[in-house]
């Protein structure tokens, strides 16, 4: 019985429910252009006539279309509404909210557009003349919530119609899963798939799709026992028994599930609650797998089942137990490495190859975003953990080359890819956003063998999260301050490999044997400044930005990263004294360089965190600096210098200031492309700058803003990283006598991990500068 308590949850989450569907805007999805729309010739060239060129040439030659349209990224989710989501047969109209909510887990997590499509064909040969007919739309055919048997019929005979992929997710993707699990699982127990007995309870379409796949994978029809409402699947029977049942069915005497549960490795539970009672499962053999699936109340709950088998492993449907069986960890993937080389078919063999490709994460180290998905300690692989987290951003890594590769090797790639390094590497930047941008610096850096880079805040889970990712791409050897049981505790506790003194070296703010020569240091640097020698030897042992900054200067680092927690103006004046200055910039600010990666591109801004309001000669100093950095990224600087004023529309004290450090740009750096004082969307726009002064320096669109003061600076910094869902990068300090950055509290472990590259890649390019000729 529900008690009032859950009643009311529900009807908590119901009501949240129909408000998220409904506001601002009815529905999950929306169309947008992907080709400017802004003036008669690109109405002309997306419409008539300049559209005719593409329709003929993808009449002479069909392939084209993945050229000239969106359909080699394009998925039909298609459903006639007979078995949804637990409702049962409502109907294709009430099913599209969860065909809606398909299409935003294809997007969200695998970047492939979709268009749920709703059918009312109750039967086969209607599903699928209708479904059939759609293959000039689709890429691929994502076939949902059919009831069977008739959903093998439609799903068979549209494979033998189309040249497309036609996943029935309902059956395969469940299938996928489980068997990742059940492969892991027998590990973990010892034994193997060809010797283990598996029962299941329930027959429907993913019950005999995880079978199918599992003998696919090696295990033996003749150790497989099936039941369903009608007991087990016998020789004889006749209640719901069909053709896709027949290879399990047993000549025996057993009729029910308990007869049959006696000994079985694997129990697969696609039924109903409560079906495998404590006495049932104590008849299992040792180290029994079971995955009751049944939603939302399992067949038995995890912690009855542990209760009477301390032994077993236990997968269920559910999110607030471990070891979820949930479809999205594959589906979008499968589909992206079937689209990406243009396959006919979603296979065996493909089907084979994510499997293996999920078991095999399940092993590795969980990564941080997996991580954040845990309110606890984070999980490694074990009887809690055999299958990954829905949320690990490496599952596209992982399943979409497989996938891919398994359709070459099998004949049925229409376009095979040919450099599956390169193809990883954009799947790279689909998870990681600065992944290409950053790929130039993340190269310098690991050319630059045997760089140190100490990190002030040891003890955070996100440095340690991304030391580890430092060791493993060759980026640097990472130096750490913290206490270490603190640290040790937490690697354990993140599922981390990386060990102390072994893959890197811990600094120990209270017992460190430099202690004393940090002190005299900091009292040589920073005595005349009001720091007595009681205060140093205080910040030497409680300050690890003071400690980091002490060991860069020292030369025991060669780059540094601080600041993950608390002010950037407190962690500015420790560097800022410490480290100190470059001798070009003299008495001058330090500054820092923010790098904004968006859907339309990357631009960068300067000063968005140091200097409140910087003279013209300073901002000229500070551009003159942004432009060095920038180029590390392979990318040739542009820059504007924004103001109020439009090429001289107005006369206001700033926009003089920025017109006068214009005049000095031109001085001490003539060959960089550069403007002001403009606009900002005089900036980004040549075609608006062509009609205010036609005669700029500067061509294209602008990559590095400028502005008059901080405040202009920052506040379009934060509002731009919001509206646009901008990543950002940085803040990047710049004029430091040695790589030194101070990052913010918001940062990401991947954020750690980009802004510790670009250190190494600074310190790689000083030592260039300053190697005799």
């Amino acid at each position: 019985m529900e008690t009032d308590k859950q009643k009311n949850a529900r009807q908590d989450l119901d009501e949240a429910a129909l408000f998220f569907h409904k506001y601002p805007t009815p529905g999950k999805l929306e169309i947008q252009a992907t080709k400017p729309l802004g003036n008669q010739r690109d109405l002309a060239l997306a419409y008539s006539p300049g559209v005719a060129a593409p329709c003929l040439a993808i009449q002479d030659d069909p392939a084209t279309a993945a050229d000239y349209t969106a359909r080699a990224n394009l998925v039909g989710v298609i459903s006639n509404g007979t078995a949804v989501l637990g409702l049962g047969n409502i109907g294709p109209l009430a099913s599209k909210p969860v065909m809606e909510g398909k299409a935003v887990l294809f997007k969200k997590f695998a970047g492939i557009d979709v268009f749920d499509i709703e059918i009312d064909a109750p039967e086969i040969d209607q599903m699928v003349g209708t479904i059939a007919a759609l293959e000039p739309t689709f890429g691929g055919i994502n076939l949902e919530d059919i009831k069977a048997p008739e959903c093998f019929e439609v799903e068979e005979r549209l494979k033998a119609r189309m040249s497309i992929p036609v996943f029935h997710d309902d059956q395969h993707g469940t299938a996928i899963i489980v068997a990742a699990a059940v492969i892991n699982g027998l590990e973990l127990a010892g034994k193997k798939l060809t010797d283990v007995k598996i029962v299941t309870s329930g027959a429907g379409a993913a019950a005999i799709a995880c079978l199918n796949l599992l003998v696919s994978l090696g295990a033996r029809v003749e150790n497989i026992w099936v039941t369903d409402r009608f007991g087990v699947a016998y020789e004889g029977r006749v209640d719901e028994m069909d053709r896709w049942k027949a290879p399990y069915v047993k000549d025996t005497p057993a009729r029910a599930l308990a007869d049959v549960i006696g000994g079985a490795d694997v129990f697969l539970g696609l039924s109903a609650a409560g079906v495998l009672s404590p006495d049932l499962l104590k008849e299992m053999a040792a180290k029994p797998l079971v995955l009751a699936l049944a939603n939302p109340k399992p067949e038995i709950m995890p912690e009855v089942a542990r209760q009477a088998r301390p032994d077993a492993m236990i997968c269920t449907g559910r999110s607030d137990y471990p070891n979820q069986v949930n479809n999205v960890l594959c589906f979008p993937y499968i589909f992206r490495g079937a689209l990406d080389c243009g396959a006919r078919a979603i296979n065996e063999e493909m089907k084979m190859a994510a499997v293996r490709a999920i078991a095999a994460l399940a092993r590795e180290e969980p990564s941080d975003v997996a991580a954040r998905a845990y309110a606890e300690e984070t999980p490694t692989f074990g009887p809690d953990f055999l299958i990954p987290s829905p949320f690990d951003p490496r599952l596209i890594l992982r399943i979409a080359p497989a996938v891919a590769r398994a359709a070459c090797e099998s004949g049925v790639a229409s376009r095979p890819i040919e450099d599956f390094d390169a193809y990883v590497d954009k799947l790279n930047r689909f998870v990681f956003r600065s992944g290409l941008v950053m790929k130039p610096v993340f190269s310098i850096a690991k050319g630059a063998q045997g760089k140190r880079v100490i990190y002030a805040d040891g003890e955070d889970e996100r440095v340690l999260r991304a030391a580890q990712v430092v060791l493993e791409e060759g980026i640097a050897e990472p130096i750490l301050i913290g206490r270490p049981q603190v640290i040790d505790v937490r690697l354990k506790r993140y599922g981390l490999r990386i060990r102390p003194g072994v893959d890197f070296e811990l600094v120990n703010p209270e017992d460190d044997p430099r202690y004393r020569a940090y002190v005299d240091l900091l009292i040589d640097l920073m005595g005349r400044r009001g720091v007595t020698q009681e205060a140093a030897r205080l910040m030497v042992r409680g300050n690890p930005t003071v400690i980091a900054s002490l060991a860069l200067k020292r030369g025991d680092a060669d780059a540094m990263i601080c600041g993950l927690e608390g002010r950037f103006e407190r962690h500015l004046r420790n560097v800022t004294l410490i480290v100190g200055r470059r001798p070009s910039l003299r008495d001058r600010d330090l500054s820092t360089l923010s790098m904004l990666i968006t859907q339309r591109g990357v631009v960068f801004l300067t000063d968005t965190y140091v200097t409140v309001d910087p003279t013209a000669d300073e901002i000229a100093q500070m551009t003159v600096l942004a432009a060095e950095e920038i180029r590390r990224f392979g990318i040739e600087p542009k820059a504007a210098l924004l103001s109020l004023s439009d090429f001289g529309s107005r006369d206001a004290p700033s926009a003089l200031k920025m017109r006068q450090a214009g005049e000095i740009l031109r001085r001490i750096a003539p060959d960089l492309e550069f403007d002001g004082e403009m606009h900002a969307d005089t900036a980004v726009s040549e075609a608006l700058r062509q009609r205010v002064y036609p005669h700029s320096r500067l061509k294209g669109e602008a990559n590095l803003l400028v502005f008059p003061n901080l405040d202009a600076a920052n506040i379009t910094l934060t509002a731009l990283k919001q509206m646009m869902d901008a990543l950002h990068v940085g803040p990047i300090l710049l004029g430091t006598e040695k790589p030194a950055h101070i990052l913010t509290p918001s940062v990401t472990s991947r954020g750690v991990v980009n802004m510790t590259a670009l250190a190494i890649a600074e310190g790689a390019h000083r030592s260039q500068e300053t190697e005799p000729a």
